[in-house]
Formats: C-alpha cells, sequence, structure tokens
C-alpha cells in the first residue's frame, strides 16, 4: 500500500556514492518524518511512496532529485585573515552565518598565500546517490502532529528535550 502525504513515516538507511557509504543510520535512531512535507530529500520521497512498513530496497536518487547539481558558480574568495585562528585544509568543513542569519555550511577547496577558496555547494551536490532503505513504520499522523507537521518522534519539550524518539543531539537521555 503506497504511503499517503502527512503519514508519519520511520525508515533506516545507508547512502552511496559509488562504492563510498557517505551515510547510514543502520543501528541508531531511525529518521522519521512526515511523508508530504519536504521533511527529506524529493528523490528518495518518491521512491519510497509505494513502500510498505517491513519492506527494504534500493532507491536510486539522482543529483538533480538529491542535493542538485553541482554549480561551478557557488565558490566565493575571501582574505585568508577572515579565517584567523583557523588551520586550513583543503576539503575541511566550515560553518558560518549567512545573510539570512541561518548557518551556512562551506568546504574550503584552496588555501592561498593571502586568499581563500570557498565552495558552498553541499558536499555531495552532483552526485547520484544510492539509498538501502527499510521502511519501520508507516502510521497516520495525530492531530497535534498533523498541525504542526512534526513528528511526535522529533519534538521538543518545553525543557528543550526531545520527545520519546531519543537524544537527537539535545542532551536528553
Amino acid at each position: 500500500m503506497a504511503i499517503e502525504a502527512n503519514q508519519i513515516v520511520s525508515i533506516e538507511y545507508e547512502v552511496r556514492d559509488g562504492a563510498n557509504v557517505v551515510d547510514s543510520n543502520i543501528g541508531g535512531q531511525p529518521l522519521v518524518f512526515m511523508f508530504g512535507k519536504g521533511q527529506i530529500i524529493p528523490g528518495l520521497e518518491n521512491g519510497i511512496a509505494h513502500m510498505s512498513m517491513g519492506e527494504k530496497g534500493d532507491v536510486m536518487v539522482k543529483a538533480v532529485d538529491a542535493y542538485g547539481d553541482y554549480n561551478e558558480d557557488a565558490q566565493q574568495e575571501l582574505p585568508r585573515e577572515q579565517f584567523a585562528g583557523i588551520d586550513l585544509n583543503p576539503g575541511m568543513t566550515l560553518y558560518g552565518q549567512g545573510e539570512d542569519g541561518g548557518t551556512v555550511q562551506v568546504t574550503v577547496k584552496e588555501v592561498k598565500d593571502d586568499n581563500v577558496i570557498i565552495d558552498f555547494n553541499h558536499p555531495l551536490a552532483g552526485k547520484d546517490l544510492m539509498f538501502s532503505v527499510t521502511i519501520n513504520v508507516v502510521r497516520d499522523a495525530s492531530p497535534e502532529e498533523a498541525m504542526s507537521g512534526i513528528p511526535a518522534e522529533n519534538a521538543v519539550d518545553d525543557s528543550g528535550c526531545c520527545g520519546s524518539g531519543g537524544n537527537h543531539g539535545c542532551g536528553c537521555h
């Protein structure tokens, strides 16, 4: 039976870029999201739409439906002094504040004597990805989940801690 919009879905996955495993939550906390809300990459959401609870499968996601095509223009050359105190190496990931105030992830592309070239592309941009997915749970959303778009497993309570889904990096045990 197809997964329907606004249902809560829990998956385990391993994602590969060719032979390299680039991410996996197998043996850890499942990824829980509301289907049809754009909470996961579009190609994966489309790829699991006709899977059922308990089903396992492989989903090939083309770059355009994952993290987009690689954009050569998404690079910037900045004065090296803007990175004072950081031991810069090509390939390292840095986090900064974007123009909209949100967090921006960049990759150091090249370190020159006076300047640094940073890349704003997602590290997986331009790459086709193979997901090995297991659908753990498919359930209807509660009225609260339907209104907020946030699965109970991902909700944060008034103390700043996460709900029953586990730690999720907020310091709860």
